[in-house]
């Protein structure tokens, strides 16, 4: 299961153990309580009385127990999600432990995503699950759903936080392009969509709603092998630091964003609580600087590297090998297919590519990129320093404390250049007269509860 658009589907039709609301915040879900005891290392989770998948069968702890070890031990995105699990038990009907190998900061923000999902252990390996999954979430897929096309919800009436989702029907239509998106709103076959942001005036005075959130996603030049075992140069972090300085993250935004986003040289959510608006300013544009400190590090006539070329990174990839040719930095981008995107950037064959990934949980993104077992750090690069914060973050359970301790990570991957962000990506939103779009970019998770209904 992934993460990303697929998210208005999944977390329509399956419940997860936690939840986050529009504003960031961690809440009960499927699991009513949850207290972490034995230092961080054992969490219990009391599951609500009286779920029950569509098809009548209980949620219970073995259902729970079954979805995360199918997770654990299924290769996937998910998996490394659940890697600080070293075992499950249930105790009692409604009760689940999970036993830790380490602290786990991100676990709590992973089980209220897609780690997190419950399927009918009965059916979850059945042929049915791929268009008629039993999930025991507000919705069912009906059988009006055309895969790849139209995927059409219907809400149960015996949801147990059914006043939660206000829409009986939904249908949601997969586009091909913003064209599509702006035609299919403009001609009414949809009620909500994403346009783009030069076109947001024509849309509202066309009498839609316009909602913009400033940062939902990161695009961040990744310098994944940080100890230079295929590309020797990324060692250094005067390397690093000049690729930092190499681009012009304002001209970005506004050329090639259309000025939909903003500038950054951080990776955390500008509301959450690791982000700094003080290290926006440690990398400015500077090619001249940039050059010295390629000459110190003692690559004055730079170096070359390939890059895989993945959809989302085309339209800058232009841009993103003159700036680095501007420093003596050769590129090369070698095609890949959308469907091995994840693949390739996992496999340790490039030593830097180019992400745009959704804004997540402080905790969850701090995992994601900094940690040995991180998706976005495939090298499994680590530093003795970060590992002594990552852990102490890891283990805060004071919210306050824990926040202090990420922006300590925060600031060590900024000043040490473990990788080089270049802007959020914006999303402008518009909805027709009677729905109103719920989210202000706290929580980028996609669910149809960013969705509600307007006077």
């Amino acid at each position: 299961m992934s993460e990303g658009q697929q998210g208005y589907i999944w977390n329509s039709l399956f419940d997860t153990l936690l939840a986050i609301d529009n504003k960031g915040a961690l809440r009960p879900n499927a699991a009513q309580t949850w207290q972490y005891s034995d230092a961080g290392r054992t969490l219990t989770l009391k599951l609500r009385e009286g779920m029950e998948f569509s098809t009548g069968a209980p949620v219970n702890a073995a259902a729970v127990k079954a979805s995360l070890d199918r997770t654990r031990e299924t290769p996937g995105q998910q998996q490394g999600k659940l890697a600080s699990i070293e075992s499950i038990e249930g105790p009692a009907d409604l009760t689940v432990v999970l036993r830790l190998r380490t602290p786990d900061a991100s676990l709590l923000s992973s089980l209220a995503q897609a780690a997190g999902v419950i399927g009918d252990p009965a059916t979850l390996d059945q042929k049915r699950t791929t268009l008629n999954p039993v999930g025991s979430g507000p919705y069912v897929l009906d059988k009006s759903t055309v895969n790849g096309s139209t995927y059409v919800l219907k809400k149960r009436s015996d949801y147990w936080n059914a006043k939660a989702y206000p829409f009986q029907t939904l249908r949601i239509r997969v586009l091909a392009d913003p064209t599509a998106s702006l035609n299919a709103l403009q001609t009414h076959e949809v009620d909500a969509a994403t346009v783009p942001a030069q076109q947001a005036g024509k849309v509202k005075a066309a009498g839609f709603q316009i909602k913009r959130v400033n940062a939902t996603a990161i695009g961040n030049l990744v310098l994944a092998d940080r100890e230079g075992k295929l590309l020797k140069p990324l060692a250094e972090p005067k390397v690093r630091q000049a690729i930092n300085m190499a681009f012009d993250r304002e001209k970005i935004v506004k050329q090639i964003l259309q000025g939909a986003g903003q500038p950054s040289a951080q990776l955390f959510n500008p509301k959450g609580d690791a982000y700094d608006a003080g290290l926006e300013q440690t990398y400015p544009y500077d090619p001249a600087e940039a050059k010295r400190l390629m000459a110190e590090a003692g690559y004055p006539n730079g170096f070359s590297v390939t890059m895989p070329s993945l959809a989302f990174a085309k339209p800058f990839e232009p841009t993103i090998s003159q700036s680095l040719a501007d420093i003596g930095i050769k590129v090369k981008w070698e095609p890949v297919p959308p469907q091995n995107t994840i693949s390739a950037v996992t496999s340790k064959q490039y030593p830097m590519f180019f992400f745009i990934d959704g804004l997540n949980t402080t905790a969850r993104a701090a995992s994601d990129n900094f940690s040995e077992l991180g998706f976005l750090n495939p090298f499994g690069s680590k530093d003795a320093q970060l590992t002594q914060l990552m852990g102490e973050a890891g283990s805060e359970s004071d919210p306050a404390r824990a926040a202090a301790r990420f922006k300590a990570v925060n600031a060590f991957a900024v000043e040490n250049a473990w990788d080089a962000p270049i802007f959020y990506v914006g999303t402008t939103w518009a909805t027709k007269k009677g729905v109103t779009y719920l989210g202000d970019g706290s929580n980028t998770v996609n669910s149809v509860r960013v969705f509600g209904l307007s006077g």
